[in-house]
């Protein structure tokens, strides 16, 4: 039986990709219209329309490992974005607007950080240096994960053109290995498709650096993120066209079911 979940009354602590956002927001000059989006009101918490509202499922999990989601300009905006998934879901996640010309120097700050090691994580494909390329965080690469220290992955999130200037254009991230991702699944996000399916979304992307973590809090969180995206997509496309949300759905009973287990902790 279908019906529509409303979020509860208490507001959603805002998040990093959130800020960006509101920052973002805060030196346009017009208002930013999403292309072939729903019209009308939006959860400032979850972007979706309030019929189709999933605050009331944002998990916000610990892991060992964190996010540093670079993000190309007008991506903040854009209600289909799954880096606020990321954010959502994976307590430590930073984001940064990506420039070209300037480098955030909190981003300096972050990446310089001892207690992190940082990845980009990019098709190794279009690494210059092949030595950079890694695709795993433990075995016999030189490169991989140092003892004592936590995984951070750089995410860029953007179009897939976009992408790959931001790849280029970043000097400040040549100097840290490239971690290639060569998953054995297709790609089933369905709101903003790229035309080759081995190209994932940045909480594809996220969700699969998580279970490469190997410990049992990120795997699973790599699970819940998945499943929220399938959820986020679900109610995005049935408000997009008209249609009630559905809380007894596949993906919304995985996720729950996913939700009501506790790992332990990283």
């Amino acid at each position: 039986m279908s019906s529509i979940l409303v979020s509860t009354p208490s507001p959603v602590q805002p998040h990093a990709v959130s800020r960006l956002r509101t920052a973002r927001l805060a030196r346009s000059t017009r208002p930013f219209l999403a292309r072939g989006g729903p019209k009308g009101e939006r959860c400032e918490g979850c972007r979706l329309r309030p019929s189709h509202c999933m605050c009331a499922l944002r998990p916000e999990l610990n892991t060992r490992a964190a996010f540093c989601v670079l993000m190309h300009d007008s991506e903040p905006l854009k209600p289909s974005n799954t880096g606020w998934l990321i954010a959502d879901v994976v307590r430590e996640t930073y984001a940064f607007g990506w420039s070209r010309t300037e480098v955030d120097p909190q981003i300096e700050a972050l990446l310089a950080d001892p207690q992190w090691q940082p990845y980009v994580v990019f098709p190794g494909e279009y690494a210059q240096s092949p030595q950079r390329v890694v695709q795993a965080l433990d075995g016999e690469d030189a490169r991989a994960l140092e003892p004592g220290k936590r995984p951070l992955f750089i995410l860029l999130d953007a179009t897939w053109s976009e992408a790959r200037k931001m790849f280029r254009k970043s000097p400040y991230l040549d100097g840290f290995p490239v971690l290639s991702l060569h998953p054995d699944l297709l790609s089933r996000y369905q709101l903003r498709r790229s035309k080759r399916d081995d190209h994932f979304c940045t909480s594809e992307v996220a969700a699969l650096c998580l279970e490469l973590v190997g410990d049992t809090a990120d795997v699973h969180a790599g699970q819940v993120l998945e499943s929220y995206l399938g959820v986020f997509t679900e109610r995005y496309l049935q408000a997009k066209h008209q249609q009630r949300a559905d809380a007894g759905s596949e993906a919304h009973q995985r996720l729950q079911g996913l939700l009501d287990v506790v790992p332990a902790n990283p």
